[in-house]
């Protein structure tokens, strides 16, 4: 199931080239339509929070993979670029809503070992990611239309689905989380722990956001050939599934804050080493390196939120986190897309900030990708420099 939604998140990265050349798009229309997936992704974690003060997580997850078949069946059909908008919204709504129902479920199947668990959970997650460029490219060349990568996914959803109904009938629940049953006093007595989680995932999100959905692109201005870029994206994805298993073990080892403000640490150092590096062997050295360590940060997060929240906070904390976080990160690739591209909104930005240093020096038509990096993860340094500097005071809750 954590394979198929997640799949749903990444396959439209892949396929970006694809739809501007079969819908005549740029890549600030492109970009919207990946920003439309995690915006879907954000918008049903609250509300299923909500829901999961009522319903047994299991449910909600049986239900998350209907929304997933129905969605992939819609966006297969889609005759335009509206439709297959829609239909991205729409597989981001069922992923939302599996991840606040499954992570909580997963964590509490496993009490002792919280870390092991989610880092497993996340490995299999990942795995989608690794097979999406492959998929996409399958699926290409054996049908040649765009369409058939959901029409597959969709049957898939189906049959997991069902897999799943049956399997959990034969399972023994566990029942924590019998006394959360008011997601907004959760949401005040875990203020602290929840805001801490949105600074970190949601702005590393929205570097990594920007960074992956437009990675292939990018490594084709770096005179990468097309398939060689196509399988960067594929290595950098590759090299979180180590990630995951080997980051929840430590997670459930070392000191939790720090290890999480190192992870980001060197998430900036490898993305603005990226932007001025040349040459097919360091680019692929430092592609697997920066997959690793974007993939390390989700399991040693989740193990940190999920094992300090209590029983009677854990999913509807959990969720308003979720909610808060993606809906941060959500709007990276739109953005990278408007700034590569140019356009009347970068327009208006390059006129207002004419004046203002080094901002003021925005060319005209957009930016190279190696400036928008750069520009993003020196944005990133500072919320992470501030976060050091709390973390040294004391500031952080543990």
């Amino acid at each position: 199931m954590v394979l198929l939604v997640n799949l749903a998140r990444i396959v439209f990265a892949p396929l970006l080239e694809q739809l501007i050349s079969v819908f005549s798009i740029g890549e600030g229309t492109a970009g919207l339509i990946v920003t439309l997936v995690w915006v879907g992704s954000a918008l049903p974690r609250i509300p299923t929070g909500w829901v999961l003060t009522r319903v047994p997580r299991h449910r909600v997850v049986l239900g998350t993979g209907v929304i997933l078949t129905a969605a992939s069946a819609f966006t297969a059909a889609a005759d335009s670029v509206a439709m297959v908008a829609v239909g991205a919204l729409l597989m981001g709504l069922s992923s939302g809503a599996y991840f606040v129902a499954a992570n909580p479920l997963v964590s509490e199947l496993y009490p002792e070992r919280v870390g092991r668990a989610m880092g497993i959970h996340g490995m299999a997650s990942q795995l989608a990611a690794v097979i999406a460029a492959p998929f996409v490219t399958l699926a290409l060349t054996l049908f040649v239309e765009w369409y058939v990568v959901f029409v597959c996914l969709g049957i898939a959803a189906f049959v997991a689905t069902v897999v799943f109904y049956y399997t959990a009938k034969r399972t023994n629940l566990p029942e924590a989380g019998g006394e959360d049953r008011n997601l907004l006093r959760a949401a005040l007595n875990q203020w602290r722990i929840i805001a801490l989680g949105i600074v970190i995932l949601g702005f590393t999100g929205f570097v990594w956001q920007g960074l992956f959905n437009f990675y292939e692109l990018y490594m084709q201005t770096k005179n990468i050939a097309d398939a060689t870029a196509k399988n960067m994206l594929t290595l950098i994805f590759a090299a979180g599934v180590p990630a995951f298993f080997i980051s929840g073990k430590l997670a459930d080892r070392l000191p939790r804050v720090p290890y999480l403000l190192s992870i980001l640490v060197a998430f900036v150092i490898g993305v603005l080493a990226l932007t001025v590096t040349r040459g097919l062997i360091p680019l692929l050295v430092l592609t697997a390196l920066i997959g690793y360590v974007i993939h390390s940060l989700f399991p040693a997060l989740d193990t940190y939120l999920l094992d300090t929240l209590p029983d009677e906070n854990r999913a509807s904390a959990y969720a308003v986190y979720s909610a808060g976080m993606m809906v941060v990160q959500a709007s990276g690739s739109s953005v990278v897309g408007a700034l590569r591209e140019g356009g009347g909104t970068y327009e208006f930005i390059r006129a207002v900030t004419a004046v203002v240093p080094f901002v003021g020096i925005l060319p005209a038509g957009g930016l190279s990708y190696d400036a928008i990096f750069t520009g993003l993860a020196l944005g990133l340094a500072v919320i992470v420099t501030t976060l050091l500097l709390l973390q040294r005071g004391g500031r952080l809750p543990q």
